[in-house]
């Protein structure tokens, strides 16, 4: 049976991730394998190291037992939920978690509540979000789980065929029994010739999921904005992206759509590579 990993650090943004992929798991009838990775910030230098390594281990074993048997409690046991400490760089570790797991999808706490919540987890995220090549659901600290009735695509149009994941985008709609909904909030106009080519060469691949397109109007001159907006004004439970990777010299110019949404959505976001 497929696993679903929950990335955690017990915070209050992180538990609700929790809860959610807790549900997802028991919606689809998936595993669910709670991770966390215990790190040494670079404060605790000066504290001799055995001793504190066995300190947060101790309350990592702690924290990760109690999680466990709330998430149990609030699946009524439906579903396997298993647990697993590991030491070391987050990203580094989480990838190698996956390596040998191969989960149907990681969640993680898209920023916490606190300054210092934000600044590390929700660092990890946005860069597990942008390099993690299996799918990663970020959770937003105040949202709840419902069924995903309706997915959104945010797509630009711009080389279809090379950075579109065609076979994961069909298993995920399928598996939720889902309506797909493309949204395009950059292209400018859903007449410019290229747009029309690329959305119908995407319409073509998608063929079989019956998926609608929107153009979204940027009124504000923030196509992000724009995006999170009409997610939310259209009860669309599950938003998708694309990551893509850009050149060093393109990245010092190029603002980072994914980090956007991943900050501001007020629904979950799925990185799909």
């Amino acid at each position: 049976m497929e696993t679903i990993i929950i990335a955690t650090d017990f915070s209050h943004a992180a538990t609700n991730a929790a809860l959610y992929a807790a549900e997802l798991a028991n919606a689809l009838q998936k595993e669910l394998l709670i991770l966390y990775i215990d790190t040494l910030p670079v404060t605790y230098a000066d504290v001799p190291i055995p001793t504190r390594l066995e300190e947060m281990t101790e309350m990592g074993e702690m924290e990760i037992k109690k999680l466990q048997e709330r998430l149990i409690l609030h699946t009524t046991g439906n579903i396997s939920i298993t647990t697993e400490i590991q030491m070391g760089t987050f990203f580094t570790t989480l990838t190698s978690v996956c390596e040998r797991v191969h989960p149907y999808a990681v969640v993680m706490g898209s920023q916490g509540t606190t300054a210092s919540e934000r600044f590390f987890f929700g660092g990890h995220t946005v860069h597990a979000m942008k390099h993690l090549k299996w799918p990663l659901i970020t959770v937003p600290p105040q949202a709840k789980f419902s069924p995903v009735t309706q997915i959104g695509l945010a797509c630009d149009f711009e080389n279809i065929l090379a950075t579109t994941p065609l076979s994961g985008i069909r298993k995920l709609v399928k598996d939720f029994h889902a309506k797909l909904h493309v949204l395009n909030s950059g292209s400018g106009s859903e007449y410019n010739p290229d747009t029309v080519f690329e959305s119908a060469l995407l319409e073509d691949l998608l063929s079989g999921l019956d998926p609608e397109f929107h153009y979204i109007t940027d009124k504000d001159h923030d196509p992000d904005k724009a995006l999170v907006d009409f997610v939310k004004n259209n009860h669309i439970q599950l938003l998708l992206v694309l990551p893509k990777q850009h050149h060093l010299l393109e990245s010092i110019f190029h603002k980072s759509h994914t980090k956007q949404l991943v900050l501001n959505s007020d629904v979950p976001v799925m990185a799909l590579h």
